[in-house]
């Protein structure tokens, strides 16, 4: 089932979900299940609000609504960046549920490795040293749709993009999920993602940036308003503005860690 589908939607949103298993890696309650609808079946994430872990630099709304939020503004660019995302009513209670997405074995666009093991054409981001003190390189392909989920990332101010949330799928997209900490009004970007930094926007993200300008002036800021606060939607149009302004990706701000970590 394509993700771009509207069954895929209808499937999210009025589909009975069965809780598989809890995925333990993650912070907040995080589940894993299957929703089925009309014979229609998926695999989908689910996330109650009643098991996120409250944080004192997110104090509004719930890190259910600012996924939805963060796929919200994917949808709006375009880009298909983010699997088909949305608030319901689940087996605890309220919270978001993520369309599955299957990733490619051996098609990881991050990685850390040895100086010289780093692929041809990827670009470097951070030099550190392993448990062990050998050298190594944290470094992400130079790929058309990962620039644009780093676009997308300094759009909604993503607190959290670590290489194990950036998902390459069997038919070749390049999806993000975990969105949770995104969308403050203070710059908090903190990504993995740092490769492309002072050089210019690719002319695709001009334009859909400048669109969505336009349209964070109507419904879209209202749409937004159900899940974050006005302050943040105006923060979201500041950082559009700044963006159109500069034409570069952006170097980190300095006032806050960079780089998640660990990274994946």
């Amino acid at each position: 089932m394509a993700a771009g589908e509207p069954a895929v939607r209808e499937l999210l949103r009025h589909g009975r979900i069965e809780v598989r298993g809890r995925l333990v890696e993650a912070s907040n309650a995080t589940l894993l299940c299957d929703v089925e609808l009309d014979g229609l079946a998926a695999e989908c994430v689910y996330k109650p609000v009643r098991g996120e872990r409250p944080l004192w630099d997110f104090p509004d709304g719930t890190l259910a609504g600012r996924e939805v939020a963060s796929h919200l503004l994917s949808e709006a660019t375009g880009w298909d960046l983010v699997p088909p995302t949305l608030l319901r009513d689940g087996p605890f209670g309220p919270g978001m549920v993520q369309l599955w997405v299957d990733t490619e074995e051996g098609s990881e666009l991050v990685d850390i490795v040895a100086p010289d093991a780093v692929p041809d054409g990827w670009l470097p981001v951070l030099r550190a040293q392993d448990h062990h003190g050998s050298p190594v390189v944290l470094a992400h392909a130079d790929h058309e749709r990962l620039r644009l989920l780093a676009v997308l990332d300094v759009v909604i101010n993503n607190a959290d993009r670590k290489g194990g949330h950036i998902l390459h799928a069997p038919d070749g997209r390049v999806l993000g999920v975990d969105h949770g900490v995104s969308l403050n009004t203070d710059d908090k970007l903190r990504t993995v993602l740092w490769g492309w930094i002072g050089r210019e926007l690719p002319a695709e993200a001009v334009e859909r940036l400048g669109e969505l300008r336009a349209l964070l002036e109507g419904e879209l800021a209202e749409a937004l308003a159900e899940h974050i606060t006005p302050k943040e939607v105006q923060s979201v149009v500041h950082r559009v503005e700044r963006l159109l302004g500069d034409g570069v990706f952006p170097a980190p701000s300095g006032e806050w860690p960079a780089i998640p970590w660990p990274a994946f």
